[in-house]
């Protein structure tokens, strides 16, 4: 069986197009969530002459996004120098939670020495972000790992209006 062999015994190459979307989309996480999240690929990353570290973590709880990926960039080499230490401050606490061996090297972070964070848990708040017409997941906190249950965010509280006690200001 040839490598560009499909499953279903077709060649990828005669059916390619040079046009490929993947058909598979996944709702956002919702804002607010808390999950328990394994660090599962620390690295530094380059992008248009931007470079971060770029942590992915895979969500262990609840279990409605068991398995989803949520990257994080750690802008810690920001131009910003508010961004930057703000950005320190949470690979500090991503560190600290992973048991701080990161802190104790006194340097900037190189792949290798990221690899300390990989296997390590903790619990994790996903946020959305929107951009233009783009949505996506983002990690807005970090906390230790505690017997404290992963959560989905709660849903709104439906509020009823008494029409004959609203005033309009105007």
């Amino acid at each position: 069986m040839s490598f560009w062999q499909t499953s279903e015994g077709k060649s990828a190459t005669t059916e390619a197009t040079g046009k490929f979307e993947a058909s598979a989309s996944y709702e956002l996480i919702p804002d607010g969530t808390t999950a328990l999240a394994i660090i599962t690929k620390p690295s530094i990353e380059q992008y248009n002459g931007d470079e971060y570290i770029n942590v992915e973590w895979t969500v262990a709880k609840p279990e409605a996004y068991k398995n989803r990926k949520i990257f994080q960039k750690v802008r810690v080499w920001d131009n910003n120098p508010k961004k930057a230490d703000k950005a320190k401050a949470m690979l500090a606490n991503i560190d600290k939670n992973a048991g701080g061996k990161l802190a104790k090297l006194d340097k900037d972070p190189t792949n290798e020495s990221l690899a300390v964070l990989t296997g390590k848990t903790m619990l994790i708040k996903i946020l959305i972000w929107s951009i233009d017409d783009k949505t996506g997941n983002y990690i807005g906190a970090v906390s230790p790992r505690t017997t404290e249950e992963a959560t989905p965010a709660p849903t709104p509280k439906s509020v009823e209006i008494d029409d004959d006690n609203f005033d309009v200001p105007f």
